[in-house]
């Protein structure tokens, strides 16, 4: 190798992904990223980020060189243990995340997730005509919240009581792969609290006889886990179920009301919904960030990243890097969404990303069919989060 092609440190920027200016309003900063480099360091953390499409995905699909199992927020398990257990599909590297990928991937079978399209069109069909009948509603609680916490939280055959610890459970996680700031210590204020309801939910005993839960702990019945794995998989299941469903959820109502002519063309055509999700998903991704850890010396991009370092992904900044999308900053549900990483990618994708894909199916032909347009009715906040984008409040009309 010669010294013109021999691989080089990262340039550093002044990119902060948790300060607030970054969280309210990403996409500024996410040229920045992109335009950097392919690899770049983040002068105020000290970690290597790449923010652009190609190299987050290769990043996301080999396991070997940039590992999980030290966790994927900023925190390395190596150096600081985590607030809780880790996630036995998210946080672990083969041959245990593929056990527990295999146990979960057989109750999430296609046959499983036909028996839940009707249930789950039934359930959204109610919801959506009460909310029309309202006109005015708070997007958040009353829909995007409201429709996981019934179907999801009943598919998976959790207790009907005390299930808004879930949006907390999947606050604490996903702010937990932060670093320890202002957003980390109000996700935490009640952690004993929720943690507690959360892991006494995931119990044999307190799930219902049909649930995926429960279909879990088949896998103790036959030996290839036991009860205590059985419930940290339950609840790994469990945090990444909810928040992000329903922050999608938010934020496709948002992206419709600021579209109008997208609008029309989902009800001209309901069948688009599935494709309409993946454009959200691609256009506000609720995941803006993962972070993987470096197994040895690589190189990627043409960048030096030693062993044992932090990288952080941008999600966002990939889903809407123009050397991946043509105007990649506009709402499109005709577009070709293939390769977008919204559900991250490799052996660590979205375990649950079906199921959210039949929600906001369902939820989507449910609004299509009953109304003729969105639109925001009052102020949207959106919720600051260390890692997911989403509304804390958003106030709409519905009108049929």
């Amino acid at each position: 190798m010669t010294s013109i092609d021999a691989p080089l440190a990262a340039p550093v920027i002044d990119v902060d992904p948790f300060s607030d200016d970054y969280i309210l309003n990403p996409y500024p900063h996410h040229a920045l990223l992109r335009d950097g480099g392919p690899v770049v360091r983040l002068k105020h953390w000290n970690v290597h980020a790449t923010g652009r499409h190609e190299f987050v995905r290769a990043v996301l699909e080999d396991p070997e060189t940039y590992c999980s199992g030290a966790g994927v927020g900023i925190s390395n398990f190596k150096q600081e243990p985590p607030w809780r257990p880790p996630s036995m599909v998210l946080e672990t590297d083969p041959p245990e995340h593929t056990r527990n990928r295999a146990v979960i991937s057989r109750t999430l079978s296609p046959a499983a997730l036909r028996s839940l399209r009707g249930r789950f069109e039934t359930e959204a069909n109610r919801l959506v005509e009460s909310l029309v009948e309202r006109g005015r509603i708070e997007a958040v609680k009353d829909l995007a919240e409201a429709f996981p916490l019934k179907v999801f939280a009943d598919a998976v055959g959790v207790p009907e009581t005390g299930r808004d610890y879930l949006i907390a459970y999947g606050n604490m996680v996903f702010n937990g792969m932060g670093p320890r700031n202002a957003l980390y210590a109000k996700a935490m204020a009640n952690a004993e609290e929720v943690s507690n309801w959360v892991w006494s939910a995931c119990q044999r005993a307190n799930l219902s006889p049909d649930g995926f839960g429960m279909q879990i702990y088949a896998a103790a019945d036959t030996g290839i886990l036991t009860d205590t794995e059985c419930a940290t998989l339950t609840r790994s299941f469990l945090s990444a179920g909810v928040d992000t469903t329903a922050n999608a959820i938010g934020n496709a109502l948002y992206c419709f009301a600021k579209n109008p002519e997208q609008w029309q063309a989902l009800r001209k055509d309901p069948n688009l919904a599935r494709a309409a999700f993946e454009e959200v998903m691609r256009y506000e991704s609720p995941f803006q960030t993962f972070f993987r850890t470096t197994t040895k010396e690589t190189v990627l991009g043409g960048i030096t990243i030693p062993a044992d370092e932090k990288i952080m992904l941008s999600l966002g900044a990939a889903n809407r890097d123009p050397r991946q999308w043509s105007d990649p900053d506009s709402f499109n549900i005709g577009r070709s969404t293939l390769g977008h990483v919204g559900f991250g990618g490799g052996i660590h994708g979205c375990v649950g990303q079906m199921i959210a894909r039949l929600e906001l199916e369902m939820v989507l032909r449910a609004l299509a069919t009953r109304v003729s347009s969105i639109e925001i009715d009052g102020e949207p906040r959106h919720q600051p989060h260390n890692t997911l984008r989403g509304f804390e409040t958003l106030p709409v009309r519905l009108l049929p």
